[in-house]
């Protein structure tokens, strides 16, 4: 049998839901970046999302899938790196019940997160830059 449906019930059912008692926006976003991932992987690999395994989602794919979402799809730093979050959360999971694949499991734990830039703030004047004496 597949392991990765049953890693990814027992994440969403079991982690998400009864142990963190994540809210239902968290549940919505970590649902979100798995069914654009499964889709992007399944699509990759030429088979269907059921039928995908873990080693489908190896650091390459994620990596690819990350990129896919900023500039394919538009997603901002910030978002790509909530996406990655969510996939880092869930192989952090996996690493507990699915020991064989540790290797894979601690190479795409280790896909660091994006910088964003911070913006500047462009609309004060100069007054309004100086500090106000306490």
């Amino acid at each position: 049998m597949n392991g990765l449906p049953a890693l990814l019930q027992g994440f969403f059912t079991g982690k998400l839901v009864i142990q963190r008692q994540a809210s239902p926006a968290t549940v919505a976003s970590y649902r979100d970046t798995f069914t654009l991932l499964l889709a992007f992987a399944a699509a990759r690999a030429g088979r269907q999302p059921h039928q995908l395994q873990v080693t489908d989602l190896d650091t390459e794919t994620i990596g690819a899938f990350l990129t896919h979402l900023e500039k394919e799809r538009g997603s901002s730093v910030p978002t790509r790196n909530a996406r990655l979050a969510a996939i880092r959360s869930f192989f952090r999971y996996a690493a507990l019940h699915d020991p064989q694949h540790a290797q894979l499991i601690a190479q795409v734990l280790a896909i660091p997160a994006k910088r964003a830039g911070k913006a500047t703030v462009t609309w004060l004047t100069g007054p309004e830059h100086v500090a106000r004496p306490a």
